[in-house]
């Protein structure tokens, strides 16, 4: 097969946007010319010698978290502007032949004015195709209002809500010559040739999607181990434990209330404090590391609690374990319906959290049989994907020699329901069941 010149680019306003291109440009490396761009502080992050790095600007993480908390489009017309231009120049550079982006919105003006097959990375429930609308996520004032009423107002206000979000790239669109998307956000955000889907289409169903959809499964990713911690090889106690950790984009705010109900619960926890101190513990139950392998923690630990976001879900999902999501945006709530309708996992609203809240849910469903039998259900399928093959088929078919049987598309196939797969997270069962798992 001929070599080919694959360039991918990294949005790096949360470390999720950097682990997924950085694992498929791995999955692909030994049989194409592999380039990933990336802001320069996520280069340690990326471990892997057969790749080519480049930086690339991305707003601040803290910027972007920001504007969800806010509620507000994440990117204005300006910066938007200037990624098309830092993306035109680096395209230019290297010469691509096809391009791969994950949430670097601007791609889909600048692969476009260039000609190149472009494929986003993105989550299924992201797509058009996906039939559960969009849920309440934490904004300044949900806190303060009763969830059934504030669920109500975000109804009547979310399709105006969500249009002005699509405003921004629009206005770059028209700058450089390219039609409106119109006002759909789900179609802002995945507008590529193909979409590379990093779920499960038994949980996360599109029917109806064109064959542009194809679903790579799970990516799995973890940071370079580098030192562990001396606690890390310390005998297990008889007390059960719980992974806790945020990531780059969880409310960190919250890490005591989570540690004190986790205690309480009984558990002895394993803290990943996303660069920071970390927490102490003087009776020795707490342990924290800047950065620890989720996966090898997750296998080691008998809860995990995450900020409910893709990866943290589907590296405990992998170990077989249930988790607890405490999520704040959009995007989290999303991710955890059907982990929740399965059984596997357990929502929380980060407005709503309190330590007598966590230890409630760490008690009941972090140690039931039941969650965990969903959590080795969900980790069997997810098992049955592998998503740098999956990529590596998809990137030869674009690009190269294609080997995918020719008759029923992949996006056929995964648009029907699994059959051994509960009906409880089969397509049309899951909207507002997250929400309402807990807070009623």
């Amino acid at each position: 097969m001929t070599t080919r010149r694959v360039l991918f680019f990294s949005e790096a306003v949360t470390l999720a946007h950097v682990a997924r291109p950085a694992a498929l440009a791995g999955a692909i490396a030994a049989n194409h010319h592999v380039t990933l761009a990336r802001a320069p502080w996520a280069g340690p992050f990326i471990d892997d010698a057969r790749l080519e790095q480049r930086d690339l600007h991305s707003v601040p993480s803290s910027t972007f978290l920001e504007s969800l908390r806010l509620g507000r489009p994440v990117y204005d017309a300006a910066t938007l502007e200037r990624y098309v231009e830092d993306d035109l120049a680096l395209i230019d550079a290297e010469r691509p032949d096809l391009v791969v982006g994950d949430f670097r919105l601007s791609l889909s003006i600048s692969a476009r004015l260039r000609g190149l097959p472009f494929v986003t990375i993105t989550n299924a429930y992201w797509s058009p195709w996906y039939r559960e609308p969009a849920p309440l996520p934490v904004l300044p004032w949900t806190a303060r209002v009763p969830l059934p009423l504030a669920r109500a107002a975000f109804a009547l206000a979310r399709g105006p809500v969500m249009a002005s979000h699509t405003l921004p790239i629009n206005r770059v669109r028209q700058r450089f010559g390219l039609p409106s998307l119109g006002w759909n956000l789900r179609r802002v955000y995945t507008d590529a040739d193909w979409l590379a889907l990093a779920d499960s289409p038994a949980l996360y169903p599109t029917p109806g999607a064109p064959d542009s959809h194809r679903y790579l499964g799970p990516i799995a990713w973890s940071p370079p181990a580098g030192s562990l911690p001396l606690w890390w090889s310390r005998p297990r106690q008889v007390r059960p434990i719980a992974y806790l950790s945020l990531g780059s984009s969880g409310p960190a705010g919250l890490t005591g209330a989570l540690i004190q109900g986790l205690l309480a619960a009984g558990f002895d926890i394993w803290h990943t404090a996303a660069g920071g101190a970390g927490h102490t513990s003087p009776d020795g139950r707490v342990f924290s590391a800047p950065w620890l392998p989720g996966e090898l923690a997750c296998q080691r630990a008998d809860l995990v609690v995450c900020n409910g976001g893709s990866l943290g879900v589907q590296q405990a999902l992998a170990a077989a374990r249930p988790v607890i999501g405490v999520a704040s945006n959009m995007d989290q709530f999303m991710n955890m319906g059907p982990i929740v309708q399965a059984g596997a996992g357990l929502l929380l609203r980060a407005d709503r959290v309190s330590a007598p809240a966590v230890a409630q849910a760490a008690s009941g469903f972090g140690l039931s049989a039941g969650a965990r039998a969903a959590a080795r259900r969900l980790s069997a399928l997810q098992a049955r994907l592998s998503a740098g093959t999956r990529f590596a088929q998809l990137v030869r078919e674009i690009v190269g020699e294609s080997t995918r049987p020719q008759g029923r598309s992949d996006a056929q196939d995964h648009a029907r329901p699994d059959p051994g797969l509960s009906a409880a997270v089969q397509p049309g069962r899951a909207a507002g069941v997250a929400e309402r798992a807990i807070h009623r």
